[in-house]
Formats: structure tokens, C-alpha cells, sequence
């Protein structure tokens, strides 16, 4: 199994593995029961994202076929809704902007490109492509939250500025990108270089509207890096920690203060930043043994 999403409410889970099918299965009494079966690709199926439920029951999947489906549930039936196939190798990565933005979808390949896919109001597909988006391969997409820094504190909700369409790749070449809507075209914002080996995953945190933006990102090179920003342009970075093997995931809690971190060596730890700046690991958990070690004293990261 290469991935595993719960949809926005939590009562379904989507799967999807080598197999080339992406399973559904409904969460009742603790249990899961299979509901859907889908098949369509050609390959092995890497990554699943659920669209925002006012949108309807909407899952997209990605593959090592070079294709993204986008499939819609009616009537408990589910069927193909869009197919993109104009990538030239494998897509890694899908992900959905905030559903303020619309129905847009990010893909990062191994092509290098990262296509963005939009539904337009008479219910058809808009495609844009950045080409070389990233050198070899991008491995990673997330979107910036659709509530603007500051804002919180800034102006009343009535008087909010409409945030700026970004989201973050991370790429086999090292780098962590931020990519920004202009004029109807995407434009590379921000080049953020600090990992020493390919990106695997990046995450962009939840926001409630406080100035400080934050990414994380991890990579094969075993580190984890948290990247902030106060004024969206100007970046820092600092290493979260330095793991014994590589990293493949990064995850924020709901509320963006807790950091899930999963890699090659068989473990999710949870992470959280205290008030004095510093990363501590607050739960470690074995893969398969469903087993949570809570630290005695939180873990001081190494460096």
C-alpha cells in the first residue's frame, strides 16, 4: 500500500497500492468495510487526495501510468469524472487547493512538471503545465492555506484581503520551490535550498491567520527542515532533526502545531515546536505494532 486518506469527515477511507486499483472502504463501529473498488490505471497508484466535500464525493489518484483520475461518486455509484494523461512519466504527487480557490488540483511528476487542473463553471477542465518546474523529477506538492498571514490580527474578516493562489514542491534536485498565481500563469516565487539529497515530501501548514507562515520538508538526505517566513518572501530554515534513515512523509495536524514525520526506519514520530523555538518529539509510534511510546521527557532533536 503507497497511500491512505481519510475523507473530510472520516467515515471513509481511500487506499490505493501496486495493485493499480484504489479501494474505498466505509469506517463503522471501528471497523472498515470495502464499499468501492476502482479501477483505470495501468500502473501502480501512488498518491490520493479527497476534494472538499461542498464539491461532492470527489478523489483524485496519481500513478506510476503517467495518468491523473479524477473520480466522483453518484448515487453510490463511482466513475471516472476527468482524466489527465499529459505527463511523460510517472506523477508522484496530488493535491487539492483549499476549496475557497475552487477545484483545482496540483500533480508534480517525474517529468519535472507540475500541471494544475481546474473545473470551470460550464463543467469543463482547465490544464496549465510549469515545465522544469523541477530538474529530474518533482516528488511533492502542497498548497498554501487560503487564509492570508496576518490576518487574524490585522484586519476584520469582512475587510480580508483574497489571498494569493501558492503552493510548495520539493524536487529531486534538492530544492523546496514556491510556486505563485499571476496573471493567470505560475511563477516561481521562492527557491529554498538547504537539503543535500531529493525532497520527498513537503507540507505547508494550516493557518488561522497569524503572521508567521511555516513549510515543512524532508528528504532522503534523513532530514526533516521547518521553513518560516514573517513576510512571505524572506525565509528561514531550521532542522527539525536528523533521522537515521531516510525520510518519505511530513503531515500537520489540523491546527498546524503538530508535525507527524514517518521514514525508512519504520517509526511516525509527532512533533511539536515549544515556546521557546525548539522542536521536541511529544510521541513516537512503530509502524504495524500500533503501539505510542510518549516520551517521558520530550526528545531534544538531534542535530
Amino acid at each position: 500500500m503507497h497511500d491512505a486518506q481519510m475523507d473530510y469527515y472520516g467515515v471513509r477511507l481511500a487506499t490505493c497500492s501496486s495493485d493499480k486499483t484504489v479501494k474505498i472502504f466505509d469506517i463503522k463501529n471501528g471497523g472498515q468495510i470495502l464499499a468501492a473498488e476502482l479501477r483505470g490505471h495501468e500502473g501502480p497508484v501512488w498518491q490520493l487526495a479527497w476534494a472538499h466535500p461542498m464539491y461532492g464525493n470527489i478523489l483524485a489518484s496519481c500513478s506510476y501510468d503517467r495518468k491523473v483520475i479524477i473520480w466522483k461518486e453518484t448515487n453510490g455509484q463511482w466513475d471516472r469524472l476527468y482524466e489527465y494523461a499529459n505527463h511523460d512519466s510517472s506523477v508522484n504527487s496530488v493535491c487539492w487547493a483549499p476549496h475557497e480557490f475552487g477545484l483545482m488540483l496540483a500533480c508534480g511528476s517525474s517529468d519535472g512538471a507540475v500541471s494544475i487542473i481546474s473545473s470551470t463553471a460550464d463543467g469543463q477542465w482547465d490544464t496549465k503545465k510549469i515545465n522544469n518546474a523541477h530538474t529530474i523529477g518533482c516528488n511533492a506538492v502542497s498548497w498554501c492555506p487560503a487564509v492570508a498571514a496576518g490576518s487574524l490580527v490585522d484586519q476584520p474578516s469582512s475587510q480580508r484581503p483574497q489571498q494569493t493562489r501558492r503552493f510548495v514542491t520539493g524536487g529531486c534536485d534538492n530544492l523546496v520551490k514556491i510556486w505563485r498565481e499571476e496573471d493567470g500563469q505560475w511563477k516561481e516565487e521562492q527557491k529554498l535550498e538547504a537539503h543535500s539529497d531529493w525532497v520527498r515530501d513537503v507540507a505547508w501548514a494550516p493557518s488561522i491567520g497569524l503572521p508567521t507562515q511555516t513549510i515543512a520538508s524532508c528528504s532522503q538526505d534523513g532530514r526533516v527542515i521547518i521553513w518560516k517566513s514573517e513576510d512571505g518572501t524572506s525565509w528561514t530554515s531550521k532542522v527539525l532533526n536528523k533521522f537515521p534513515d531516510v525520510v518519505w512523509h511530513v503531515s500537520w495536524s489540523i491546527t498546524g502545531n503538530i508535525l507527524a514525520v514517518s521514514g525508512g526506519d519504520n517509526k511516525v514520530s509527532l512533533w511539536k515546536e515549544s515556546l521557546e523555538g525548539q522542536w521536541v518529539c511529544v510521541s513516537d509510534v512503530n509502524k504495524g505494532q500500533g503501539q505510542t511510546i510518549a516520551p517521558a521527557e520530550p526528545q531534544k532533536p538531534e542535530q
